[in-house]
């Protein structure tokens, strides 16, 4: 009998409600726990996440039986639950509408997880801005600025 063999990996990116640096250091390892438990319970494999302030990068083998937008509604709503009935943040927590969703190779594994385990290291000398705007060039994908995340440049790092 023939099987159906398949890899894709996809680093996710999403962030906080008007940028507001919401995450706090103290609980942001839980953040990461709980989003990892919903990617598993997808049959998803983690293989990286990095949690700044104020925005997420996930990075995934992914299962190709599941859509990436549910997947990402579900890490959302979920989490958005769980930091309100945990009483996580003095401030009512959102995500940002919106994500972004890029595809690597498997050569490009360990760099990529490399990236996104070094967020805070690699936003003291970049802005979130400047990282996503450097992803879509990358990727060459198209977009309209009204579309794409809103940004603010004071954002501050870890309390």
């Amino acid at each position: 009998m023939a099987n159906t063999y398949s890899q894709a990996y996809f680093q996710l990116v999403f962030a906080v409600k008007n940028r507001n640096a919401l995450i706090r250091k103290i609980w942001k390892d839980q953040l990461e726990k709980y989003i990892t438990a919903i990617v598993q319970n997808h049959k998803h494999k983690l293989i990286a996440i990095g949690t700044m302030p104020d925005h997420i990068h996930i990075f995934l083998g992914y299962n190709l039986t599941h859509l990436i937008p549910d997947l990402v509604e579900e890490m959302k709503t979920s989490s958005n639950t769980w930091i309100k009935n945990n009483k996580l943040s003095n401030f009512k927590f959102e995500w940002q509408k919106g994500y972004g969703a890029f595809t690597y190779a498997h050569s490009q594994l360990d760099n990529v997880a490399r990236y996104v385990l070094n967020q805070e290291i690699h936003h003291k000398t970049k802005s979130f801005r400047n990282e996503y705007f450097d992803m879509l060039k990358k990727f060459e994908i198209e977009y309209k600025d009204e579309y794409v995340f809103h940004f603010f440049d004071d954002i501050k790092g870890w309390e």
